[in-house]
């Protein structure tokens, strides 16, 4: 019998997009052959350079389609080290058996304490004081600034962003409302408001937390930005699809609004070395960042020990913790003296379970445990039994019809 499933050091990882080196060295100290690349990789780039990788690591600019996922035949999982995975076509992934991890808590701190500093910043017109400032122009007035105690910031989206900013701007002074699309308890003294529309109407500062969605794309236009307090503010650091840009630049002309702090766009750049244009450039008192609200040391650290910790519990283990598309088991650590573990992932139709225990029973395995998980299309079996009889089960299991992967860890 084999001393090894499948031996670590022929598990291939490809991690792209400069990913913190953290990652690297922990999945290396797991015996992994790991390459990390600086850039992202086009789709016929992909198809060549990642298409016999068993785990990709990737950022927010490789672009992972349903092509990717039907030639990528050995792919076990990706790991998007970063919050947003709209750059991922999840429900290819899934059918393919393939579980895409991410890091929804890494960086919050990083994006909360940047929109907490525009908040100031754009009180007090620093960005245009600076600027003339370096021109050689003095212009020491306080005709526009104002102090933000006391001044009411509206969130929308409250989730792990926008809650931990609202406490940041308590400990300011500011008062705090915010816009869900479900019911979210309140931290300190913040408090729900049910319609965005009065949210707007009533907010000094406007600052946005919610994902790329349908819902959410141009959910700021001309009708938004005209329903909010005249010489109020806009914030974004979420995604670049929820505001309708000329929209905001006529807004900002027409003095509407006093100013604005933008870091993503509908269009971003593929690289540095791309020009950037935007209709909100050179406007008074607009602050624009190139996507850099979770881009400090710590969240890049802790990303990549979030994602590259989620990689090897599902390599190892089995466990699915933490995936954004996959059915979610979070399991115990194997005996490895007495069993082995098969996991498979199949379509989930009505008799699956009965097979698969059929042919453990049929080839008269000891099953010591079992787990389950199910979405409406797919369902995770994970099995502990005899590792004699393993090899066996696991070859039956995976000729079903029903099968999309199986693997056995030992």
């Amino acid at each position: 019998m084999k001393e090894f499933s499948f031996p670590k050091s022929e598990i291939r990882i490809l991690l792209l997009e400069n990913i913190h080196p953290v990652a690297l060295e922990m999945l290396k100290d797991e015996g992994f052959n790991v390459e990390a690349v600086k850039s992202a990789l086009t789709e016929a780039e992909l198809l060549v350079r990642a298409k016999d990788v068993h785990i990709l690591g990737i950022r927010s600019k490789t672009k992972l389609t349903r092509k990717y996922f039907e030639s990528a035949r050995k792919l076990l999982s990706v790991g998007a080290f970063c919050i947003g995975t709209n750059q991922i076509e999840l429900e290819p992934a899934r059918s393919h058996g393939v579980p895409v991890f991410n890091a929804p808590f890494s960086n919050t701190r990083s994006v909360a304490e940047l929109v907490l500093a525009e908040i100031v910043i754009l009180s007090r017109q620093v960005g245009d004081r600076s600027q003339q400032l370096h021109k050689g122009k003095w212009d020491k007035s306080a005709v526009g600034c104002f102090e933000v105690r006391g001044k009411t910031l509206g969130i929308i989206g409250y989730g792990h962003i926008g809650s931990q900013l609202s406490v940041l701007a308590e400990s300011f002074g500011m008062k705090v409302v915010y816009y869900d699309i479900v019911t979210k308890m309140p931290i300190g003294n913040s408090r729900q408001i049910q319609k965005m529309d009065d949210l707007l109407a009533q907010s000094d500062f406007v600052t946005l937390h919610v994902p790329e969605t349908p819902q959410t794309k141009n959910m700021i236009g001309a009708k938004q930005l005209a329903q909010m307090k005249k010489g109020s503010y806009l914030i974004n650091a979420s995604r670049g699809t929820v505001i309708e840009i000329p929209a905001l630049s006529e807004s900002l002309k027409a003095k509407h609004l006093s100013g604005c702090a933008i870091d993503v766009f509908p269009e971003e750049p593929e690289s540095n070395d791309q020009v950037f244009k935007s209709e909100i450039q050179n406007l008074p008192n607009v602050i624009l960042t190139p996507h850099i609200g979770g881009s400090t040391e710590e969240a890049q650290q802790n990303i990549g020990i979030e994602v590259a910790t989620s990689i090897s519990k599902f390599i190892n283990n089995g466990s699915t913790t933490g995936s954004v598309n996959f059915p979610v088991v979070d399991l115990p650590i194997q005996n490895q003296g007495s069993s082995h573990r098969i996991l498979n992932i199949h379509k989930n139709v009505p008799g699956v379970l009965k097979n698969i225990n059929s042919i453990i029973s049929d080839v008269g395995a000891n099953i010591s445990g079992q787990y389950l998980a199910t979405d409406p299309e797919i369902g995770y079996l994970i099995v502990d039994l005899d590792k004699q009889l393993s090899e066996k089960v696991r070859e039956q299991v995976a000729a079903l019809s029903t099968s999309i992967r199986t693997r056995i860890l030992y």
